[in-house]
């Protein structure tokens, strides 16, 4: 099948790109290896909420419902892109993974399980969480109480009453600790690295707000202002077992490491809801033994350890842009990433500037 841009991916990246080249006139064809679009929505925690306010994160031409709350939960947010995909007449072909792309002369050649698809253009929105990642501990394999990773976790109703060792302090371990204490299970979170924790509002304005007022400033100015602040808001966490990264918080993100967005876990910690572990040094028959020599029994482990991109396994090297988004490499090449930089401002407002700017790009060239 010739088109003129192949969009790898049904998320809200891909549903962005859709929009934007189809506001544009130009013809586009999406494939998803999933049977509905946002899959990774669809399987997130039951009780996830956007972290970014909703005026903020919507996508391209379509705002929230001006009846949803300014942080929008996930069931509504799977409604919203469905809805989205439905307004600008979205059809991806569903349940065609994508096996390998290839250059050949000016066509760039996606060979899928539904045959070959020949574009000028390719657009890879496939996300960073696409497959989950779980390292490897000494001893997991002998540990007896359930093991798995927050891609499969939905709610804390099987683990009320027992004790939970969530592995690792981002947001989604954050969160899913914060679940289990508030639904009565007993968690806690191994935390192995500093980690930068913010609140979601800061006293009382929307940090996704702050940060796109202070990104404009100095990249030092903001990793030596933005400690100071966050110890008036959420007090000095040191002793409760969390201790701040020495690199700043821009310095971080930059990194691809995103502060934690607090939502109620600091005041579960706080209130000896939630304990706090260091890294783990080894696991037992019934539980696990940390690098400070203290063991705790557990009835389950939670990795909470992040997820990687799955495009390394059809894009090769050589078709890779430099980045995510409009740049001088995607350009050339034709092939661009949507959706993988996720700055303190949010990733699916990024994810509309993106959309926008490369469409714009495919549509001028």
């Amino acid at each position: 099948m010739d088109t003129n841009v192949v969009i790898v991916g049904a998320g809200p990246a891909g549903l962005a790109v859709g929009a934007c080249l189809k506001q544009a006139g130009q013809d586009f064809v999406i494939l998803e290896k999933a049977d509905e679009v946002a899959p990774a929505w669809r399987r997130h925690y039951r009780r996830l909420h956007l972290h970014t306010v909703k005026s903020f994160s919507s996508l391209p031409f379509l705002p929230f419902p001006s009846d949803h709350p300014r942080y929008v939960p996930r069931e509504q947010v799977v409604a919203y892109l469905d809805a989205y995909a439905e307004r600008f007449g979205l059809k991806p072909r569903f349940g065609v993974s994508v096996k390998s792309i290839r250059k050949e002369g000016d066509r760039l050649l996606v060979q899928s399980d539904a045959g070959l698809f020949s574009a000028k253009k390719i657009v890879v929105a496939t996300g960073n969480n696409a497959e989950p990642i779980t390292p490897s501990f000494p001893g997991i394999e002998a540990f007896k109480g359930k093991v798995l990773h927050s891609a499969a976790y939905t709610e804390a109703a099987p683990y009320v009453g027992k004790n939970v060792l969530v592995v690792g302090m981002g947001n989604t371990g954050a969160e899913i600790a914060l679940d289990l204490a508030e639904s009565g299970a007993k968690p806690t979170i191994s935390v192995r690295k500093g980690v930068h924790i913010v609140p979601r509002q800061l006293f009382g304005v929307p940090i996704q707000m702050v940060g796109i007022a202070s990104r404009p400033m100095p990249q030092a100015l903001n990793d030596w202002m933005f400690p100071k602040i966050l110890d008036l808001a959420l007090g000095k966490l040191e002793k409760y077992g969390i201790v701040r990264p020495k690199q700043g918080i821009l310095q971080g993100i930059e990194a691809g490491r995103i502060p934690v967005i607090d939502v109620g876990t600091v005041a579960a910690i706080k209130a000896g809801k939630i304990a706090v572990a260091p890294d783990i040094a080894r696991f037992t028959e019934d539980g696990a033994m940390f690098a400070d020599g203290k063991a705790q029994k557990f009835d389950a482990v939670i990795f909470a350890t992040g997820y990687r991109p799955s495009y390394d396994a059809f894009l090769p090297a050589e078709l890779r842009p430099a980045k995510s988004g409009v740049n001088s490499r995607a350009s050339e090449l034709g092939v661009y990433l949507v959706g993988f930089y996720n700055p303190v401002t949010g990733l699916l407002r990024e994810i509309g500037i993106e959309a926008q700017a490369v469409a714009k790009d495919i549509a001028g060239r």
